[in-house]
């Protein structure tokens, strides 16, 4: 029996462009993964300085918004690229390739959109939060 699948072929460059997404997009989160474990865990007092006032602080400065929502997009974009690579290797059914990748699709977008959210609504100073839990800044 010949395992031998015919594919579409296209003059596009989408995989070309994947797959150096995936090269450039993987050097980044090596690099932004540093810099966070460096700042989150080096810097200051290691992991016992990590709580509600550690994160509240450090999302109180818009550039470090930033710098969590870029990581999370990358990561989650980079991770989605790779799946949905393998997916076209192992499934045998255009039908299951089709039902694999709007799951990944929409779990992705999911997680993208939520972390989004949370990221940028995040409020460092909640109302009846108990004072010892709250960074210094909150009145």
């Amino acid at each position: 029996m010949n395992s031998y699948r015919r594919r579409l072929v296209t003059n596009s460059n989408v995989e070309l462009m994947a797959w150096l997404f995936m090269r450039w997009s993987g050097a980044l989160l090596v690099a932004l993964i540093f810099v966070h474990l460096f700042v989150n865990l080096v810097l200051g007092d290691g992991i016992q300085q990590i709580d509600f006032a550690f994160v509240a602080g450090k999302w109180a400065s818009p550039f470090w918004q930033w710098f969590d929502l870029i990581m999370l997009w990358l990561a989650m974009l980079h991770g989605t690229n790779g799946l949905r690579v393998i997916i076209n290797d192992y499934t045998d059914t255009s039908r299951s390739r089709l039902m694999l990748k709007t799951v990944l699709l929409s779990c992705s977008l999911s997680i993208i959109a939520l972390g989004s959210l949370v990221i940028f609504t995040f409020d460092p100073c909640p109302v009846n939060a108990s004072a010892e839990l709250l960074p210094e800044f909150c009145p």
